[in-house]
């Protein structure tokens, strides 16, 4: 059975009743919409929805509304007609020309799944009569919301949690697929820098927004020779423009040791749909908890997650073929954006997550895909 919808009523008709499981079988919506504006990786993970969506309202107009820059990772979905884009930081002369936009879209049915103020907002604004949420809302965004999917609250898995939805649907024992189209263009840029690289190809993601879900660069380097030693091979670092100087000078670390991997900087230098196309060619991805993290993980590679401030369970992609380190001290999963704590303990995560326990997560890895036997068959 699929969960339970519960609601906070507003007045409106036709609100889900709270227990009443019929609820989504019954809707008939001519437009829907998908709210999930940012971040990189939770758009990723949200992207299952799309043919779970399509399956069950097939002849629905189905729109995700989306940060301008994060557009690219959904152009192209088949089971998507329509993006409208929102910028980050709107300034007031685009405001109005979106809200103008978002109505004239009559929305019936939208779906908040960032749960923040903004959300909010975008969500009543539309003037959907079904607005869907999740427990997760926060900033008070549940009051813009008139029905909201139970089991959804923090302790849930992201990626799971995105999936009530589909669950809510009837749908839940449907494939979780991810799909980002790329270009024969994208994919063809992206062999370009790969073909002549020796395997196994380690993407590399060091940057990210929060200062402390970034494991020190220093770390990277030397868990990255220690990869180069035992399997040679190459590491393409990816990552943003604000990142490319750290991320060179990585590059040239590695470039410049004696045993160390093949290393190429592409931080900065890629599109959405670029980045995907180089991931999609990769042995594995090695990362922070980050958005090309769980783009390479919905893109089938496997990972190592090195998880410092967020939980890996909580955060971590699904399946099997990933291997998720995270910090032991007291204050692990804290989710904060900066370190609270002052002295020998600032950014202390860092520190306890170690070089050594991270090479005994990529052993692992590497033993899961058998990168010692391919090295072995590439000598002979």
């Amino acid at each position: 059975m699929p969960p339970a919808v519960s609601n906070s009523d507003d007045g409106a008709a036709g609100v889900a009743r709270v227990g009443d499981e019929t609820f989504f079988r019954t809707l008939h919506p001519r437009r829907i919409a998908i709210l999930k504006p940012s971040a990189l990786g939770d758009v990723v993970q949200t992207l299952p929805l799309l043919p779970v969506l399509r399956e069950r309202f097939p002849g629905s107009r189905i729109t995700w509304i989306i940060q301008r820059e994060l557009q690219d990772l959904v152009t192209g979905h088949p089971d998507l007609d329509d993006i409208l884009c929102l910028d980050r930081r709107p300034r007031w002369p685009d405001v109005w020309p979106f809200v103008r936009e978002l109505r004239r879209r009559q929305f019936d049915l939208i779906f908040d799944l960032q749960g923040l103020l903004r959300s909010a907002v975008v969500t009543r604004l539309s003037g959907a009569r079904w607005r869907v949420g999740l427990e997760t809302a926060r900033e008070g965004a549940a009051y813009a919301c008139n029905v909201v999917i139970p089991d959804t609250g923090r302790l849930v898995p992201a990626h799971a949690r995105y999936w009530r939805v589909a669950e809510a649907l009837g749908l839940g024992d449907r494939p979780q697929t991810s799909l980002v189209t790329t270009k024969v263009a994208d994919f063809e840029r992206a062999t370009g820098w790969l073909q002549h690289l020796p395997r196994p190809i380690f993407a590399v993601q060091w940057g990210a927004k929060w200062i402390t879900k970034r494991w020190p660069i220093e770390s990277f380097r030397s868990l990255l020779l220690k990869a180069g030693r035992r399997w040679g091979g190459s590491v393409v670092i990816v990552g943003g423009r604000g990142e490319a100087s750290e991320c060179e000078w990585l590059c040239t670390q590695l470039q410049s040791a004696a045993d160390g991997p093949v290393a190429l900087n592409l931080a900065g230098q890629t599109s959405i749909k670029e980045l995907a196309a180089v991931l999609a060619q990769v042995d594995a991805v090695v990362s922070n908890d980050s958005g090309p993290l769980h783009l390479g993980a919905a893109l089938g590679r496997p990972t190592l997650g090195l998880f410092t401030c967020t939980s890996p369970i909580r955060s971590g992609p699904p399946g099997s073929r990933h291997v998720l380190i995270s910090t032991e001290i007291s204050c692990a999963a804290s989710y904060r954006k900066t370190c609270p704590h002052h002295g020998t303990q600032h950014m202390a995560c860092h520190q306890e997550l170690t070089v050594e326990r991270a090479w005994q997560g990529l052993l692992r890895l590497g033993s899961q895909e058998n990168w010692d036997s391919r090295q072995q068959r590439a000598a002979a």
